[in-house]
């Protein structure tokens, strides 16, 4: 019992310090300042323009619908770039610096140690989306009016409602960027090489969204990452549609499940010369 409560609180110290070294690296902070800076720039950008018909248009009319607008337009590269970078850097960032064999002497062991980097990837990935939801709000409070929303199906709620669906949109694309980190963690564990790591992450993504919009592939569809990151709409229906978000979910743990399967593989089985 007291071995397991003391590798329990190790476990914790190395996720404690893994997860202060993310958000310390200036190249991490950089990202996180990109993150907060676009709804910035895309509502002011809205500000000067005056707003137009269709969704983007709304955010002139209600702050709040400028949250809604950043994940619209950050989810399809913004976010899987800030993810994936980070994602991508964890085992093999590890092994070309000549560190990833010393983490492997602590007592945690391979397979909680790619646990816990995993779990500094979901970490970042909720911080980054509740950062594009916090500027999007604050800036959209700033620069417009804000009262009830209309929803996609044109029926209004209240702005403590509406409120609330900002949470869910930023929780249901955290989950997406989970699976994301998931798919990089795993081609982490492939290379020893980190910048290759990220840039396969990011083909594969810009990959599959030129598949998303191929009509005659549209049998694949359902199967690829990118086509449910869009899926928070869901959260802008009255009622809420969760049916649709509740697959995209589904999809997105499998997705979780069969790459992390991949990376643990990887992982512990292969010998570590770096």
């Amino acid at each position: 019992m007291g071995s397991r409560v003391s590798g329990g609180r190790a476990a914790l110290r190395l996720l404690g310090s893994e997860v202060g070294l993310t958000f310390r690296r200036p190249r991490n902070l950089a990202l996180l300042a990109v993150l907060a800076i676009v709804p910035v720039l895309i509502g002011l950008g809205i500000r000067v323009a005056g707003g137009d018909a269709g969704p983007i248009g709304q955010v002139a009319g209600n702050g709040l619908v400028l949250t809604f607008a950043a994940f619209f337009l950050m989810l399809p590269l913004v976010l899987p770039l800030a993810v994936g970078v980070v994602a991508g850097d964890s085992i093999a960032g590890e092994a070309s610096l000549g560190t990833l064999r010393y983490l492997l002497t602590a007592p945690a062991g391979r397979t909680r140690l790619l646990a816990l980097k995993y779990v500094n990837i979901v970490v970042f990935a909720v911080v980054a989306c509740l950062l594009v939801a916090v500027s999007a709000l604050v800036t959209g409070l700033v620069l417009f009016p804000v009262g009830p929303v209309t929803l996609l199906s044109g029926t209004t709620i209240p702005l403590a409602e509406g409120l609330l669906r900002i949470g869910l949109v930023a929780l249901y694309a955290a989950a997406g960027m989970a699976a994301l980190g998931a798919l990089a963690l795993a081609i982490s564990t492939l290379t020893e090489a980190p910048i290759g790591a990220i840039a396969a992450t990011l083909v594969l993504v810009v990959v599959a969204q030129v598949l998303e919009a191929i009509p005659q592939l549209a049998v694949i569809e359902p199967y690829l990452l990118t086509s449910w990151w869009s899926g928070f709409d869901g959260a802008l229906r009255d009622p809420i549609a969760t049916d649709h978000m509740a697959q995209g979910l589904l999809v997105f743990g499998a997705y979780i499940l069969v790459f992390g399967s991949i990376a643990w593989a990887r992982f512990t089985s292969r010998d570590v010369t770096a």
